[in-house]
């Protein structure tokens, strides 16, 4: 492995980042004609097919595969896109979802028995201060409700974490695609009985190119593409060089919906993010940091 990165795998890394930070846009155009758990039906449905075609199943077992596509598929995808479908902000979502991190050190601790450390501590009171900034500015384009559902598809997708830790996949993209056979049935059933027929059925035929173009943008480029150069690039440089690139999605969360969905970007916005940033950026480099110096 190679701790200098260098210019071509900087720009791919980049690029992964760019598409799951803009990704909270395409959502947004997508629910302006799908219901959101059709929606998610119809991206889990194409992460599966084809790909499944190609990709040999995982080595692990179907238990942990039914897990992990029911936390992420049901669980952080089917919340992220009901709480999105009205209630909270693209730009806010992509930000307060990044709190899966406190999650899955919570989780890992809580099965590890291991005890957090204090500059964890600090880094979470960093973030909860920026979500209690949220909390007190709630305007209508984000609400208490939206932001319960997205913390809880937080949490759905720190399970998601520990579950593909347990698994241990040598391949995520297939564990990843694989595991979306066990989203679709339930998503599917969740959207017939809360959405309706009716409301599937009128989603899918007056879906335009946009909308479509959306949904395989959900499947391909953010599932398939994002996974597989992520994957390629942890083989290739460590955890260390590639991961603090991740502190970039909701960068370009927040900015994508305000330059093309006009999200309005106030002064208690900017600080609630920074907040939340300066959290996740404790929690992820203060290690490395210390490392460095010692």
């Amino acid at each position: 492995m190679h701790a200098a990165l260098p210019l071509r795998h900087f720009l791919l890394a980049l690029a992964v980042v760019t598409v799951w930070g803009t990704n909270f846009v395409v959502i947004k155009v997508a629910l302006g004609q799908l219901p959101p758990l059709l929606f998610a039906s119809l991206r889990f449905s194409l992460a599966l097919v084809p790909a499944m075609f190609f990709l040999p199943r995982p080595a692990v077992c179907w238990q942990n595969l039914a897990l992990y596509g029911l936390l992420i598929g049901v669980g952080q995808f089917g919340l992220l896109y009901v709480a999105m479908n009205g209630h909270i902000s693209p730009g806010i979502a992509s930000l307060v979802i990044q709190i899966q991190v406190f999650f899955t050190i919570g989780l890992s601790m809580r099965i590890s028995g291991e005890r957090v450390r204090v500059f964890q501590w600090f880094a979470l009171l960093l973030a909860s201060a920026g979500i209690a900034i949220i909390v007190l500015h709630t305007d209508g384009t984000t609400t208490v409700f939206g932001l319960a559902l997205i913390l809880l598809a937080a949490l759905s997708w720190a399970g998601g974490n520990m579950a593909a830790k347990h698994g241990a996949p040598a391949n995520m993209l297939a564990y990843v695609v694989w595991s979306s056979a066990f989203a679709i049935p339930p998503l599917f059933a969740l959207s017939l009985a809360i959405e309706g027929w009716d409301a599937a059925v009128a989603g899918v035929r007056h879906a335009s190119l946009l909308t479509w173009a959306a949904v395989a943008w959900q499947s391909w480029a953010n599932t398939l593409f994002g996974y597989a150069a992520w994957g390629w690039l942890l083989a290739r440089h460590p955890a260390a060089t590639i991961t603090p690139m991740a502190l970039l999605v909701p960068v370009f969360g927040m900015g994508a919906s305000a330059l093309l969905l006009g999200e309005a970007l106030p002064a208690w916005k900017l600080a609630a993010a920074a907040l939340v940033m300066a959290g996740l950026a404790l929690n992820l480099l203060w290690p490395r940091l210390r490392a460095a110096v010692a």
